[in-house]
């Protein structure tokens, strides 16, 4: 089964969150297209899924900054869970 994950798989780990990218923001339109073009028996729900993060996608770079301080300002550093056995 082929990786819906495409901007990992596709450029080769780097940061799914860099700096403002026009091309990059293209690419991740290509890849959510081609992702629906190529499953047409997708459930409506991940269709539905896919089509609001087509919608999403940020086209400028003061939107994209804003949503990456939003994400970035909410995660926490904090230790690693302990497992006991």
């Amino acid at each position: 089964m082929e990786s819906t994950c495409f901007y990992v798989d596709s450029f080769e780990g780097n940061s799914i969150m860099g700096p403002y990218s026009e091309e990059m923001q293209f690419r991740r339109a290509d890849a959510i297209v081609s992702l629906l073009q190529r499953s047409p028996d997708l459930p409506k729900e991940t269709v539905a899924m896919w089509h609001n993060h087509l919608a999403n996608l940020s086209r400028n770079e003061s939107t994209y900054n804003y949503r990456v301080k939003e994400i970035y300002s909410k995660m926490r550093r904090e230790s690693t869970i302990q497992w006991h056995e």
